[in-house]
């Protein structure tokens, strides 16, 4: 091979790729659509307030509207005795939204409820109605067995255990953690090098493809030798795979932090208990939000000071370097292959075939992902997570969860071993096919490439 012709080669693939018009418009779009998806569900929560709901309620059973509170999304007015056919068609001229009609008792100490409303109630306000519905009929059937204090003996039975997680580093010490995270992060992090290893491969299949078909390859050739076009084409996109990388990060952090700025979604203060809930959800997607703040408001034993930990605890910088690492290993390893199967065939749709082979271990190492987020020691992910074909995706599921760095470091090693030899059988095949012309290649015609000397 020679180094300086390589660079030449990795210096046009640069530059035409970075200054294309897709190149421009994924480079800006993609961080838009991170920033939207970090913050905008914040800004809803914090903006948006449920429309207060008059409720017609007819009580036949005589039990249930002591129970029924007011509270911010819901006003409950009693229209019991009153004919629920003639509530029906006036609902709008009472200023009501919904009529909530309650059967008698019958003999098994049961009653239903019917809503009633032009519009759907929503999800939140029947669990809510169905909640304080299931009470009134629980505290009547306790009074009906006229113990004496059985109402005291059932709330002292009912439990409400809460589970807290602890994990404990090497150095012995325990943090608070939420096996939540791990899982999404997990999953995350197994899509979008799934993503951009098929995606960026595919770039460099396409691109041979392309000079081939259209005979620019015949010139190119005729100055460079075939194996250092190869490698300096797979180089040159994984560049531009990097640039990528680098500018949706930058681009990205500015856009969150500029609506952080905005709108204000650091203060959280002001935000009721039912949207802190809510916000502890969305905070395991990293939502931009002041993290001391949250914790502040929230408290220290609160389900969302837990997750806020769990994330503070995650080791970051071991997480992104292993991140960028399998990226660039997995990458060259399918890109090689990928430049293999487009020197062999003159288009796309010729490609199909051959590229099972490859398709193939991503497509498992997608699905092992899922198997991670639940069971990361397993035997199947462990051995998918070291086997190279696989490894740059499941591995990654897996590091949250915690890996020894000895497996973190065989799996790299035999993940490099692999691409290296995959990219002399590559260039062999390369070699032999960039210039083959009017015929359909077979797995055979490649094996015949693959022992020619």
């Amino acid at each position: 091979m020679n180094l300086r012709t390589i660079k030449l080669v990795i210096g046009r693939e640069y530059s035409t790729r970075v200054k294309k018009k897709s190149f421009l418009i994924l480079t800006f779009l993609v961080p838009i659509f991170f920033a939207l998806m970090c913050t905008l569900p914040t800004i809803i929560m914090m903006h948006t307030k449920d429309k207060t709901k008059n409720i017609a309620v007819v009580d036949n059973s005589g039990i249930v509207l002591p129970y029924l509170t007011d509270n911010q999304t819901a006003k409950y007015n009693n229209y019991t005795g009153q004919d629920p056919e003639e509530l029906k068609s006036k609902l709008g001229e009472l200023g009501m939204d919904v009529l909530v009609l309650i059967s008698p008792m019958d003999s098994s100490k049961n009653l239903s409820v019917q809503t009633y409303s032009d519009k759907p109630a929503g999800v939140d306000f029947v669990e809510s109605l169905e909640s304080k519905v299931n009470d009134a009929v629980e505290d009547y059937r306790i009074k009906s067995y006229n113990i004496e204090g059985l109402q005291d003996i059932m709330n002292d039975v009912k439990a409400d255990v809460k589970v807290t997680e602890f994990t404990i580093g090497d150095d012995g010490k325990e943090t608070v953690s939420e096996s939540g995270i791990y899982m999404i992060l997990s999953m995350i992090l197994g899509m979008i090098i799934y993503m951009f290893i098929a995606m960026f491969g595919g770039m460099v299949m396409s691109s041979v493809i392309e000079e081939k078909s259209s005979r620019v390859v015949e010139v190119i050739i005729s100055s460079v030798k075939s194996i250092d076009l190869m490698f300096g084409k797979i180089l040159g996109i994984a560049l531009v795979a990097l640039t990528q990388f680098a500018l949706w990060i930058v681009l990205t952090l500015v856009l969150v932090v500029g609506a952080n700025a905005i709108f204000g979604l650091g203060d959280m203060s002001s935000m009721s208990p039912e949207q802190m809930s809510q916000m502890s959800e969305m905070a395991t997607a990293g939502m931009g939000v002041d993290l001391d703040s949250i914790t502040a408001t929230a408290g220290e034993n609160s389900q969302i000071a837990v997750i806020l930990t769990t994330l503070r605890n995650i080791p970051w910088g071991k997480l992104i370097l292993c991140f960028l690492l399998y990226f660039i290993f997995g990458y060259l390893l399918y890109a090689s292959m990928y430049a293999a199967v487009g020197s062999a065939v003159e288009n796309e749709g010729d490609s199909s075939q051959l590229q099972l082979p490859i398709t193939i271990p991503l497509m498992i190492g997608f699905f092992v992902v899922f198997m991670a987020m639940n069971n990361p020691y397993s035997k199947l992910v462990w051995w998918c997570s070291m086997i190279p074909f696989t490894s740059p995706i499941v591995m990654l599921a897996r590091i949250p969860y915690g890996v020894p760095n000895i497996e973190i470091i065989i799996s790299l090693v035999l993940l490099a071993l692999t691409f290296v030899l995959m990219a002399w059988v590559s260039a062999k095949i390369y070699k032999a096919g960039i210039l083959m012309f009017g015929k359909k290649t077979s797995f055979k015609d490649l094996w015949k490439w693959l022992k020619q000397k």
